[in-house]
């Protein structure tokens, strides 16, 4: 058990260069003034995709209706800042908790079946959720979405701008928070059991892990941080609409995660950044066809290998092509 012990405090300690690239992320909003939207973007999508990685990399559950919790922790802050009071940290504590009840409530659904029946029931959840958001439009605004959400100063002191400057601030901090909790959840104990569930759902039975109850509670917390994100999306952009509980939702945050790598708190946060620059750049030139380019780059990706595509002098050797890791 120490042994283990060790293993894990010492996978889970700090590298010299995390600190400084996290001081360079949180300073890039006043380094780079005139991308703080797009850094806002990266921010909040490099959350949705660090909560999916929780429950794929992590825990081996396969899900495609994600955005179910990623559309109520949006709207949830949205009605909360309309209809109650503007602060965006006690909205976006509600956000995260909507999100946390709707996950605990769901993680009985992806107790029982395969992989194919989870894939089916987590995207129901989903549909489920978009359709009553739009048949509910005296409360959600319907295919109008929520309008007139106004949000108050962060801290009381800081407005958001129309820079975005504050709101980068505010998604980057909430992203290095939720980073260095899951950090701690993934390399605990706790995470290491999630790790054997997904290595081998039986083997971890036949040991005494209680695989069902790590399964809910995993589920329910990637569910909170997928609220985070929502939340933040809706206070930053001032806005919730249908849009949040769509299919692409998920599907985007999903070959983020297949950009970034799974299993890796990092890939989430890499996967982001490398998605949406590349979104920005190719929507740029060729706004029809962006979607084209990004799929002939995952292909490349898949066949060529993560390491091997960053370090191209590699493609022509004996090195075996295979897939990304």
């Amino acid at each position: 058990m120490s042994n283990t012990q060790d293993l894990l405090r010492q996978t889970g300690r700090w590298k010299r260069w995390e600190i400084p690239l996290w001081l360079l992320a949180l300073a890039s909003p006043l380094l780079l003034t005139s991308h703080a939207l797009i850094i806002n973007e990266i921010a909040i999508v490099a959350l949705f995709a660090l909560s999916l990685d929780l429950i794929l990399g992590y825990t081996g559950i396969v899900s495609l209706g994600h955005a179910a919790f990623f559309g109520m922790g949006a709207y949830s802050a949205a009605l909360f800042a309309k209809l109650v009071m503007p602060d965006p940290l006690v909205g976006l504590a509600v956000g995260i908790a909507c999100a946390t009840v709707l996950g605990a409530l769901c993680s009985a659904t992806i107790l029982r079946g395969t992989d194919l029946t989870r894939l089916m029931v987590t995207l129901g959840v989903a549909l489920i959720l978009g359709e009553l958001a739009n048949k509910l439009d005296w409360l959600t605004g319907g295919a109008d979405g929520l309008q007139g959400v106004v949000i108050g100063p962060l801290l009381g002191q800081f407005e958001f701008d129309l820079y975005g400057r504050v709101a980068a601030w505010y998604s980057l901090t909430v992203l290095a928070v939720v980073f260095v909790i899951s950090r701690r959840f993934v390399n605990s104990p706790f995470g290491a059991t999630l790790k054997a569930i997904r290595d081998n759902r039986l083997r971890a039975m036949a040991i005494g892990i209680a695989v069902n109850s790590r399964m809910a509670l995993a589920y329910t917390v990637a569910a909170a941080l997928a609220g985070a994100a929502g939340a933040l999306l809706a206070q930053t952009t001032g806005f919730a609409s249908l849009d949040v509980f769509e299919f692409h939702r998920s599907a985007d945050v999903m070959l983020i995660l297949v950009v970034g790598g799974v299993g890796w708190l990092y890939g989430g946060v890499t996967g982001a950044i490398v998605f949406k620059l590349m979104q920005d750049a190719i929507s740029s030139i060729t706004p029809q066809y962006w979607t084209f380019w990004i799929g002939l780059f995952l292909v490349v990706l898949v066949l060529v290998g993560r390491e091997r595509l960053i370090r191209p002098w590699t493609w022509f050797g004996k090195g075996k092509t295979g897939a990304a890791p």
